[in-house]
């Protein structure tokens, strides 16, 4: 046996780290511990966590995979560092993790689906071709079934036949649980109108128009409105077999050409046009939805078949799972206990988390946000891995405060299974029982990307130079003056969506309303769903949508949806573009030489380096590895083409003036206001330290939330409805008292708004609170309580309330 080395590396060594903000950056990080990065927003937090410890990680890891694997599997570009020793191989699970497929759903996504046929292949009853039901026995255990009633032998089910992904997928809809087909009605929406008048919506495109005039050749005519053709030739316009005709077309020179043609009916070329309009999806009739094929669902356990069990909500699932023991036989007693023992792990981070109300057969691409994080993170510590590095970028996105404990536990399991934990987080209470806090600042981007303060978090809420210690400790906290409402409300009612049943909702115009709850509590149902769809629909004129019976939106002329996407597609959108500043200044420039103003754009062939097309940059394609971005050879960087370079305006080229921070640029351009006006509002939300050309799709989601935020603010708030979910998504407590600063402006200048979100700081700063619940999912959908904060604190019926109270309670004991 190989001896065990006395002693493990202690942390990880990081030295000179010069990712994106990070400057020459030295830190140890504590390995099989919790870490919890924290600082301002563009502090370098993630660039650290994600840049540079998860970059290089799954880079070593990939390195013991084959070159065809490695080659198969996205890989992050090395970070710039001098050197990283110790580094474990590193997972990561992100703050925004991506839509699931169709055929992901809960149960597959969190594994308890997999464990659970499982389950049923070794404990259920299973029926024999002739339909007697056999109950589990030792004698069932094998490949092969004997039916005691009539003797006939009958393969077991595996674990594989009840897998709607393979085995066991239904065979009306390949497991996906619904069908996709081409809806008739939606081909021939007027009626009124003849073939050559274009009632036939699929036979209008392209080369699909001489199907059109093959069917006027076989019969069908062309020239009366399509409700007078004849039930035949309506059969032939829709399911006509294809057949050889030839037909005689104009060609643009006035010539009469002669073509072959292959007729293909008008529901064939819908769906070769694959256009969504003609295409309707609904429930497979041979499932019903289960997506399993009909033998699955002759087995069972205690009578309830595999739809049935996903169909339950977890917190059902659970207790069912708990009494099985008691329904199995004493024989299979160990095996049961096994089994059950599986399956009950599987589903208790779940619960801890807060996803009791979910079901397995609900389908992935349904979940928000932070649900799609939460099973990621139960899943990977169901797996038990040891001697990883999880790098969790933002893990209480999405977490009301009652799921932060569940969120805890889970973290907790990752470290006790001997894994390192890196987490990028804002919220205090999950900060606060982290065993090691590094914290990096003191500002954002270029005032950003060193440690200020490293230690225990009893040593960060003592360290002077610390800026989340005061947070922390409850010396300070996100303070804001209640503003008087006016008595006008806008009410919206909810006939029945998800689990909102006759619900009705008042919300205060010109005050800051703050909609709490836990997650699948109904909110975004509520708002997103029922209040800003009905909005638009009553300003348009427009019928409301179906479940909103009543919408009474006082003087609301405008409805604003700001969500934490990010913003543009690529490098070539920047904050000086996506303001509008840089076209001002490229029209400085031109006028001061001359020039037009594209010579001075790195998105026109004048003014772009011809090298790197504009982006400053170049991928360098090393096959079996990861693209490598370098430098363009050309520019430098710079972006731009010589010629352009060589021009100078006040001192600058144009490509100095990209390098720009918002706030030195407004300090040069002071008295240039095309260039202070879109620029202003940005320093206002506290973005003053991004530079003009810095890439807008690498900004964090509250960053690219404060900058639409801010090209709304140059025009008229009046009577704006403006609506923000989880607005606090990667902000620290001084980012979120700046966003404070900036709903007060928008409030001032007459909007209305609403956000979404679980920060106990920005809802305590709220003039109104909705709290909704008392629990997610079918036990949810009720407004438990409203009124402000300290109301909301003091009722018994609130979910958020006992957390606000807890809030100012350590508020009142720190002072």
């Amino acid at each position: 046996m190989t001896p065990r080395p006395d002693h493990l590396p202690r942390a990880i060594e990081v030295r000179g780290a010069r990712h994106n903000s990070l400057r020459d950056l030295d830190v140890d990080v504590p390995l099989w511990r919790t870490v919890a990065v924290a600082g301002v927003s563009g502090s370098g937090k993630t660039s650290l966590a994600m840049g540079t410890l998860y970059a290089e990680g799954l880079h070593r890891f990939l390195e013991g995979l084959s070159t065809y694997s490695r080659r198969r599997i996205g890989q992050a570009q090395r970070p710039d560092a001098d050197r990283i020793e110790h580094l474990p191989p590193a997972l990561a699970l992100r703050q925004r993790p991506p839509v699931p497929g169709p055929r992901s759903t809960v149960g597959t996504m969190s594994e308890v689906f997999n464990v659970l046929r499982l389950v049923m292949s070794r404990l259920g009853t299973h029926r024999c071709p002739n339909g007697h039901d056999v109950p589990p026995a030792v004698s069932t255990q094998g490949v092969e079934i004997v039916c005691p009633v009539c003797g006939v032998r009958f393969d077991h089910p595996a674990a594989e036949s009840f897998a709607f992904n393979s085995l066991g997928a239904c065979p009306g809809c390949d497991g996906t649980g619904v069908r996709t087909e081409v809806d008739p009605a939606a081909l021939v929406p007027d009626p009124g109108k003849t073939i050559d008048e274009g009632a036939v919506l699929s036979w209008n495109v392209g080369g699909r128009r001489l199907s059109r005039y093959a069917a006027g050749e076989l019969g069908v005519r062309l020239d009366v409105p399509y409700r007078e053709l004849t039930g035949r030739e309506k059969e032939f316009v829709l399911h006509g077999e294809p057949v050889q005709q030839q037909v005689v077309v104009s060609g643009r020179n006035g010539r009469q050409v002669t073509l072959e043609v292959t007729y293909d009916n008008a529901i064939t070329a819908a769906r070769r046009s694959e256009n969504s309009k003609f295409l309707v999806t609904h429930t497979c009739p041979v499932c019903h939805g289960s997506r399993l094929r009909p033998e699955a669902l002759t087995s069972h356990l205690d009578g309830r078949d595999l739809a049935e069990l996903s169909a339950q909500d977890l917190d059902h699932l659970a207790a069912f799972t708990g009494g099985l023991p008691a329904l199995m036989p004493a024989e299979l007693a160990r095996l049961t206990t096994g089994l059950v023992g599986e399956l009950t792990g599987a589903l208790t981070p779940l619960l801890e988390l807060g996803l009791g109300y979910l079901t397995l057969d609900r389908a992935g691409s349904t979940l928000s946000t932070g649900e799609r994080q939460r099973i990621e993170l139960t899943s990977t510590v169901h797996a038990s891995t040891t001697g990883m590095l999880y790098v969790l970028d933002e893990p209480s996105v999405g977490l009301h405060p009652s799921n932060v404990a569940g969120l805890r536990k889970a973290i907790d399991a990752l470290v006790r299974n001997g894994n390192s934990v890196v987490l990028v987080e804002h919220d205090l209470d999950v900060i606060r029982t982290a065993d090691w806090i590094i914290e990096l600042g003191p500002g954002a981007g270029r005032q950003g990307g060193t440690v200020v303060a490293e230690g225990t978090p009893a040593e960060i809420e003592a360290d002077e130079r610390s800026v989340i210690g005061p947070f922390l400790s409850g010396r300070e906290t996100v303070e804001r003056v209640p503003r008087p409402g006016t008595g006008e409300l806008a009410t919206l009612t909810v006939s029945r969506l998800h689990n909102l049943n006759g619900v009705t909702a008042a919300f205060p115009l010109n005050q800051l309303t703050a909609i709490a709850g836990p997650s699948g509590a109904g909110k975004t149902a509520l708002v997103l769903e029922s209040l800003v769809p009905a909005a638009r629909a009553r300003l348009a004129g427009t019928p409301l949508p179906e479940h909103v019976t009543r919408l009474e939106p006082g003087p609301l002329r405008g409805v604003v949806e700001i969500d934490a996407t990010p913003i543009g597609l690529n490098a070539r959108s920047t904050p000086g573009t996506y303001t509008g500043a840089f076209d001002a200044i490229r029209a400085r420039f031109a006028a001061a030489t001359g020039q037009t103003a594209g010579q001075f754009s790195f998105n026109t062939k004048e003014g772009q380096c011809p090298t790197c097309k504009g982006l400053g940059s170049i991928d360098l394609d090393v096959q079996y590895l990861p693209d490598i971005a370098v430098e363009c050879p050309t520019c430098h960087g710079a972006r731009f083409g010589e010629k352009t370079l060589e021009s100078r305006v006040d001192g600058l080229t144009i490509a100095d003036v990209l390098e720009l921070t918002v706030n030195e640029a407004l300090e040069r351009y002071a008295d240039v206001p095309a260039v202070v006006r879109p620029l202003r509002p940005v320093a206002d939300v506290g973005l003053g330290y991004l530079r003009l050309g810095e890439p807008t799709p690498a900004l964090s989601g509250g960053e690219s939330q404060r900058l639409r935020i801010a090209s709304r603010l140059r025009s008229s708030q009046r009577d704006v409805l403006y609506v923000l979910d989880e607005p606090s998504t990667g902000l620290h407590p001084a980012d979120i008292r700046t966003l404070v600063g900036v709903f007060d402006r928008l409030l001032d200048a007459g909007a209305t708004i609403v956000v979404i979100d679980h920060d106990l700081d920005l809802i305590a700063a709220a003039d109104h609170v909705l709290d909704l619940g008392p629990v997610g999912g079918p036990g949810g959908g009720r407004i438990v309580a409203q009124g402000t904060p300290d109301e909301v604190a003091a009722d018994p019926a609130s979910v958020t309330g006992p957390y606000l109270a807890a809030r100012a309670g350590l508020r009142g004991r720190r002072e």
